[in-house]
């Protein structure tokens, strides 16, 4: 009998069912999707074997991975240039964001003057304005980043600023009857109760910066050797090879979810021993 069964025959039976379900739930939570995933590789791999569908138009799981390891070098090379642009674009959605949430939250003004600026870029699709950026900007990588900080951009301004606007007014009120000073306020108050906002933001922001370099790499066209997956995608399509072109997909979607565990991992180190929400996870 293990510990933990001997732990659950001293609770009573309602605590017993809760830790039952809770562990089953910590168990399918991993298991559920992975079962799914790998139900999904078969039946596409059966339905390409049933309906003799050529590799050209549908290959099966197995040609996709072998394309991947064949054209690895290809296709590494080129997954480097779009992260290189995903990440400088999330680092500049950040120092832009937090900076400009910061001013917004310092001046009612500012933020009222400036604000809706951020929500047309928003609700303005890339490929509209890249051919303005086009036109008004010469270097590629410069256009590229651009276009992914654009995408990128506005959830950590809107986070932000919420967070920072949510903060307890008896707290405070509390810090100005004690006498602090705008910046004390913000450096004590406002940015530790804006950072579960931020990071939320972030985690938003770092799929959507990824998605804007591939968009924006797709937009610009972009050939050759320094070319991104986008890049790897239309050749692959107007060759036919769709091999390569699900093993481009596969790279961009494997990706996207590191980004995404990534962050996640941080904003849980960093709120695991004081916000509830990640609290609730360590319980």
């Amino acid at each position: 009998m293990t510990a933990i069964d001997e732990r659950m025959l001293q609770l009573d039976p309602e605590e017993a069912r809760r830790v039952r379900q809770a562990r089953f739930e910590r168990i399918g939570r991993w298991v559920l999707p992975l079962a799914i995933m790998i139900l999904a590789i078969w039946l596409w791999d059966r339905i390409c074997v049933w309906n003799e569908i050529p590799q050209y138009i549908l290959p099966r799981p197995g040609v996709v991975l072998w394309t991947l390891y064949n054209d690895a070098g290809l296709l590494f090379s080129s997954l480097l240039v779009t992260l290189r642009i995903t990440f400088l674009s999330l680092a500049l959605a950040v120092i832009g964001g937090v900076g400009l949430a910061v001013l917004f939250a310092q001046s009612k003004w500012v933020e009222m003057s400036f604000f809706p600026f951020a929500i047309v870029l928003q609700v303005t699709p890339i490929v509209a304005i890249f051919p303005l950026i086009n036109i008004y900007v010469n270097d590629q990588t410069t256009k590229l980043l651009l276009c992914a900080w654009i995408v990128a951009f506005f959830p950590i301004l809107s986070n932000t600023t919420l967070g920072l606007n949510s903060v307890d007014r008896n707290l405070r009120d509390m810090f100005k009857l004690n006498g602090a000073t705008r910046w004390q306020q913000l450096r004590y108050l406002r940015l530790p109760a804006a950072m579960p906002y931020f990071l939320g933001g972030l985690k938003i922001a770092g799929g959507l910066s990824l998605i804007g370099a591939v968009v924006a790499e797709f937009v610009a066209g972009t050939t050759g050797q320094s070319s991104g997956l986008a890049s790897r995608i239309i050749e692959a399509g107007y060759r036919l090879n769709a091999p390569r072109l699900f093993a481009a997909l596969f790279l961009i979607s494997l990706t996207g979810i590191l980004i995404f565990l990534v962050l996640s991992l941080i904003s849980h180190l960093i709120l695991r021993r004081w916000h509830e929400s990640a609290l609730k996870q360590e319980r």
